[in-house]
């Protein structure tokens, strides 16, 4: 995981956790993390296991095994490194591009599988939007070839006269 931040308090030792502050971004492969301070506990063998992220909001994204742009929003993320989960709580918000939407008190996020799952808050309910699959666009019928006329107009016939 690489990563930025105004300041640092930490080690690169097993079991310890590092405190990033201040203009946060963490970067894994296609994931990206940003807030105002986050927290990254290294497990035993010295790998981040965990991400706690808090900002105003907290954001991730990540692109999906078809390259579509997942953004989470949240007053606070945490990020199971290992799993692959995330957990947005707070104002938490999960869009995914040309899917849909989710908000939720609590919005847990599978980074590998896509499943989302909400716990409501506030007004007691979790709110979403679901798009309906892009149809593919029809062909459009091709115009004749510029340089060629149209057929020209045949004349009328007039009927015999005295008959």
């Amino acid at each position: 995981m690489n990563f930025s931040s105004k300041s640092m308090d930490g080690f690169n030792a097993p079991n310890t956790v590092t405190t990033l502050t201040g203009n946060v971004v963490a970067t894994q492969g296609t994931m990206k993390l940003t807030g105002a301070l986050a927290k990254l506990y290294l497990d035993a063998d010295t790998q981040v296991a965990r991400a706690v992220v808090t900002g105003s909001p907290a954001h991730i994204e990540q692109l999906d095994d078809n390259n579509n742009l997942m953004q989470g929003d949240a007053a606070q993320l945490d990020y199971d490194n290992i799993n692959g989960i995330a957990v947005l709580t707070g104002n938490a918000v999960v869009r995914q591009q040309g899917r849909g939407e989710f908000h939720g008190d609590k919005l847990t996020y599978n980074t590998q599988s896509s499943l989302i799952t909400g716990e409501a808050g506030g007004d007691g309910l979790v709110h979403g939007v679901i798009l309906p699959k892009q149809k593919p666009a029809t062909p459009t019928a091709t115009p004749p070839k510029s340089g060629t006329p149209p057929p020209a107009p045949q004349p009328a016939t007039k009927p015999a006269e005295g008959h």
